[in-house]
């Protein structure tokens, strides 16, 4: 039986604890986590059970509305962009997630299944593309264009007007300044200055930031 307001998670590890959370105070049902690791089946992760991998979804889709990516990205967001892309071709919805000590402007654009932890801010005129994570106390300046699937990470900051491709991950603490564009795939480290354009699919470290090497 299908319940209107609920959820399953893919993807069982430290940031579905957050997304547990918020679901959790949001009261939105949330039927199971689906995980490869086959050492998490039949265990629990803040009291929801891991039913099995994903192969399991066209099984349950019939009795969930929503799905939300529960895969962290550490440098590398396509297992997340594929596990979003596979909930899609299954019929499901996206669900939005914002907890609620967030900040997001009235005049921001948020796309679908995007995640706004603990004190992340979103200020006006910015624009996120789908399965964003803005993590914990991340901030994202006004005007500023973010493409799918990227991550922003813990305490990352982006002054006004950045324009970040699709896939990007953005590293813990790093600070991107006004009117830089990052490109598809790149990866900026944790803590680096960014001060430049950054290519695609490069990653650059440092203060300030240079590039380090290619990603293939």
């Amino acid at each position: 039986m299908k319940l209107s307001n609920s959820c399953v998670i893919l993807g069982g590890g430290g940031h579905a604890r957050m997304l547990i959370e918020i679901l959790t105070i949001r009261e939105i049902p949330i039927v199971g986590i689906l995980d490869k690791n086959q050492e998490l089946w039949g265990q629990t992760n803040q009291g929801v059970s891991v039913l099995g991998g994903d192969e399991r979804l066209p099984e349950i889709k019939d009795q969930v509305k929503w799905f939300a990516i529960g895969l962290g990205g550490v440098g590398n967001n396509l297992p997340r962009q594929k596990l979003f892309e596979y909930a899609l071709s299954q019929g499901l919805d996206p669900i939005t997630i914002i907890h609620p000590t967030a900040i997001v402007s009235e005049w921001a654009r948020l796309g679908r299944g995007c995640q706004l932890l603990p004190g992340s801010i979103i200020n006006a005129g910015s624009v996120l593309g789908d399965n964003v994570i803005i993590n914990s106390g991340a901030i994202v300046e006004h005007d500023c264009q973010i493409g799918s699937h990227v991550h922003v990470a813990t305490g990352a900051r982006l002054a006004s007007t950045v324009s970040i491709g699709t896939g990007t991950h953005i590293g813990i603490g790093a600070t991107v300044r006004q009117c830089i564009k990052i490109g598809d795939y790149a990866l900026v480290a944790a803590g680096a200055v960014v001060v430049k354009d950054v290519a695609p699919r490069v990653v650059v470290t440092g203060v300030p930031a240079r590039v380090q090497r290619k990603i293939e």
